[in-house]
């Protein structure tokens, strides 16, 4: 069985990009945009009885380019395949507060007794046969059935946690893709708004500076809103991947403390 479900969640990370796409260029179109370029109209009319003065920030100036528009798209993409992600580690969490197996305290398993306790697993376990406790328990069960030998079990349940672990880092790759991407488009913002105002240089010498202060505006601005949201998804990653650490610890610790701890080899048994 598959630990997870490779088609839903392609799908569930499409149909949320459409989604995130179409709520936040709305919201650029309606509101952002249009406040922005009414403050910046205000402060042009301004200009001559402000002389001197610094001209005060406004938050919709610093969002309304299509570079901050982006990177605010990525990142809530990013952050809705966390959501997804997290959703998922947080179900498997759960199946460690229950006794799957449901034997009796210090009661030992023998070889005899792993085709009864596979059984009573699977029934257990029902729906969530597919994750990853289920399936350690199950691979400890099966090796302990075919080599009677509890160091071997022990061995498969490490091995399916390890396998999990390297599944769950191979899967960040479009998320830590997102997390690059947003200060390179962030920079991009930057070259852009540099080179728009080094074309207005010709009127910056004729005294007329407003042309390149808003491209220089552009270009900061895009870098500032890239880094910040960057610094914020770096951290919700680490949360992430905190997460899926502790499941597969937890899985392990589990398995050794309910399973193999209990396993006794046909020597060994009293």
């Amino acid at each position: 069985m598959k630990a997870n479900n490779p088609t839903g969640e392609l799908l569930f990370q499409v149909f949320s990009l459409l989604l995130i796409f179409i709520i936040v260029h709305a919201t650029f179109v309606t509101v952002i945009r249009p406040r922005a370029y009414a403050f910046i109209e205000r402060q042009q009319a301004l200009k001559g009885a402000k002389e001197g003065k610094a001209a005060p920030q406004n938050f919709y100036v610093v969002l309304k380019d299509y570079e901050q528009e982006a990177c605010i798209i990525l990142m809530l993409w990013a952050l809705a395949i966390m959501s997804w992600k997290a959703f998922y580690v947080m179900r498997q969490q759960q199946l460690l507060s229950r006794d799957l197996l449901k034997l009796p305290p210090d009661l030992p398993i023998g070889a005899e007794d792993t085709g009864q306790l596979h059984k009573r697993l699977m029934e257990t376990a029902g729906k969530h046969a597919h994750l990853l406790l289920p399936r350690a328990m199950r691979a400890a069960i099966q090796r302990f059935h075919a080599t009677r030998n509890v160091q071997d079990a022990a061995t498969a349940v490490r091995q399916v946690c390890d396998s999990e672990a390297e599944r769950q880092e191979a899967e960040l790759s479009i998320i830590r893709y997102i997390a690059w991407a947003i200060p390179s488009v962030g920079f991009i913002g930057t070259v852009r708004g540099i080179g728009a105002a080094l074309s207005e240089a010709n009127k910056a010498v004729l005294g007329d500076i407003t042309g390149v202060t808003q491209n220089l505006g552009v270009a900061f601005n895009s870098t500032f809103i890239a880094l910040v949201l960057s610094i914020v998804l770096m951290f919700f990653i680490h949360q992430l991947q905190l997460m899926q650490e502790r499941l597969v610890l937890d899985t392990e610790e589990y398995c050794d403390m309910h399973l193999i701890s209990r396993m006794r080899s046909p020597q060994n048994r009293i």
